[in-house]
């Protein structure tokens, strides 16, 4: 590579991933990278295509290209993602966040928007649970991880989001068990582990080789361990017409549906995202009787 203007370093760095990555790929790595290397969009860069190039910027072009030719996601070497229109901090401790959790999010804005006490379960990034603090801003947001560097992460992240969320350590799986842990609360949602270790072979190696495996997969014979486990954290932990929200396996929705309605929960609906799959699931704790 040379330096000869920000649209030709693009196009270089484009040309030398040809053949590691899909032209789709290549395209959205052409826009990633001009926001991050010249702080402007690839519509500015297009349109100022002679945008000088720094030494710095130049080098920094080299180093993420071999950083890609081994399969890195481009989130993990840049070291952050956009999610709900904040900026996040990302490392190899926590999952990158995706589209469809947006798609999560925003249902629960639409759904919930005046939910006092929120409950994330499996925060990683904590992009879910910053996102809602942020954009419910009398809400109470509390969080969960098993994961010590995980919390690291999102602490950080909702200092740098400006938004004050409850990080705690604590394991998914033994919640309901918990009795340490308060109630009350009028939403919980969690996108905990859901792709089978069956279903490995069908994921790309940038997903396989460099996210964690810890908050991706669940075993063949017991694939809705979690969802099981915050059904029952919801049952107990929810307030009376408090509602439950869950990304899921999109071959699951039916299964997973039974886990809540196994404890007692009822208005399960399954949503769509926008590519058609069952992706997102909700179920509400029935009121008191006399409420």
């Amino acid at each position: 590579m040379h330096i000869s203007g920000a649209l030709n370093l693009l196009n270089q760095i484009a040309k030398e991933l040809n053949g590691y990555y899909s032209p789709e790929e290549l395209q959205s790595f052409k826009r990633i990278i001009a926001e991050d290397l010249f702080c402007a969009s690839l519509h500015q860069v297009l349109l100022n295509p002679s945008m000088p190039v720094t030494t710095e910027q130049y080098e920094k072009a080299g180093l993420l290209v071999t950083e890609l030719k081994l399969q890195k996601p481009i989130q993990y070497v840049l070291g952050k993602a956009h999610f709900f229109g904040m900026e996040f901090r990302v490392t190899p401790s926590v999952l990158i966040p995706r589209p469809e959790t947006e798609e999560l999010v925003d249902w629960i804005l639409h759904n919930s928007p005046t939910a006092g006490n929120i409950l994330d379960i499996g925060t990683g990034s904590g992009c879910i649970a910053i996102s809602l603090a942020k954009n419910i801003s009398s809400a109470g947001v509390s969080a969960i991880d098993i994961s010590v560097d995980a919390l690291e992460v999102a602490k950080a992240n909702a200092e740098a989001n400006s938004v004050t969320v409850s990080f705690l350590q604590a394991d998914a799986l033994g919640l309901h068990q918990n009795n340490e842990f308060p109630s009350g609360f009028d939403v919980i949602v969690s996108n905990p582990p859901y792709v089978r270790d069956s279903e490995k072979q069908q994921m790309h190696s940038n997903v396989l080789d460099y996210e964690p495996h810890l908050a991706l997969f669940v075993p063949d014979t017991n694939p809705l361990l979690f969802y099981s486990a915050i059904a029952k954290a919801a049952a107990r932990l929810l307030a009376p017409n408090g509602i439950v929200y869950c990304e899921i396996n999109e071959a699951l929705g039916h299964e997973t549906a039974q886990c809540f309605a196994n404890e007692g929960l009822q208005n399960i609906n399954i949503k769509k995202d926008i590519h058609g799959k069952d992706r997102m699931i909700c179920a509400t704790k029935p009121a008191l009787d006399g409420e």
